[in-house]
């Protein structure tokens, strides 16, 4: 072969990996843009809604009195940030409805996620237990709170167990699901290579129903949350829901949305540390597509 044919055979070889880099930069460009819009767009949305809020209060559109306005609410922030509450400072407040929620939310898991790998696996747990744990799962669980609290008191136990009931239930159905989804061809190749039950449990199942798992994740969070200010809603020594509660009592509607916004922002945060943690155990995902192909 001749030095310019080998030359041009080099480039012409070159030339599908140029284009290939180049829709690839392209598509990442692409997606880059579609976020600062989707940003864009919440951010304008938030600012929308924020101002026609504080607009139609200082018109007299709406009751101030009953709706409050965002300058108020932020207002009321400040002061709590920066003199404390008539119940100890902020972030005591804020400490206590997170640990009681976190707690709750740990043992609720870890209840929900033995459980439902339980009687995924096993048929007869599943047929002896399934229904006192569908009749349990009919009943309204917000009303347990009074329950919990006379047989725990004022403390957080009373928080922490509203908070387990709220999130046991999502969290077991998703992983009684995920254990009865798996690939039975998985199982029985597992089998053949003379695994045991509890191999095929902890090396097939749980890893197959682990993505099953983490989708209740996000949503049991906010129930966790849910649970602990219910509870301390109805009585508590500390904690969100008690600012919540004397805030109604004393008609102070900017202190109700105030600890609603700081419950929100505790939400988020938590939510955005869960997706982080999933997107690192499950890298192997593909992404989704941006642009709806």
């Amino acid at each position: 072969m001749r030095p310019d044919t080998a030359g041009a055979g080099a480039v012409l070889d070159k030339a599908p990996a140029a284009a290939g880099q180049e829709r690839t930069l392209s598509r990442q460009r692409a997606a880059r843009r579609r976020n600062y819009l989707v940003q864009g767009a919440r951010v304008l949305v938030l600012v929308g809604v924020l101002g026609l809020w504080e607009w139609f209060s200082r018109a007299g559109i709406i009751d101030p009195f009953n709706f409050s306005m965002p300058s108020r609410i932020w207002h009321q922030i400040w002061t709590w940030a920066s003199n404390g509450t008539a119940q100890g400072p902020l972030w005591v407040q804020v400490w206590a409805t997170l640990y009681e929620a976190l707690l709750g939310w740990v043992l609720g898991v870890f209840a929900g996620v033995i459980l439902g790998i339980a009687l995924g696996r096993v048929r007869f747990l599943a047929d002896v237990l399934g229904p006192y744990i569908k009749v349990l799962n009919a009943l309204p669980r917000i009303v347990l709170a009074p329950i919990f609290l006379i047989w725990f008191g004022l403390g957080p136990a009373s928080k922490v167990a509203s908070a387990v009931v709220l999130v046991f239930f999502p969290v077991f159905f998703n992983a009684f699901q995920g254990a009865r989804e798996v690939d039975r061809r998985l199982v029985d190749g597992a089998r053949i290579l003379g695994a045991s039950n509890r191999q095929i449990t902890y090396q097939v199942v749980i890893p197959s129903a682990t993505s099953w798992i983490f989708t209740s994740l996000h949503v049991s969070f906010g129930f966790a949350l849910i649970g602990a200010i219910v509870g301390e809603y109805i009585g508590a020594t500390k904690g969100l829901g008690l600012l919540v509660s004397a805030s109604q009592g004393s008609f102070n509607a900017a202190g109700v949305y105030a600890a609603m916004v700081i419950l929100a922002v505790v939400a988020l945060l938590a939510e955005g540390v869960l997706t982080f943690l999933e997107r690192r155990l499950f890298r192997w995902k593909p992404t989704e597509s941006g642009d709806g192909r």
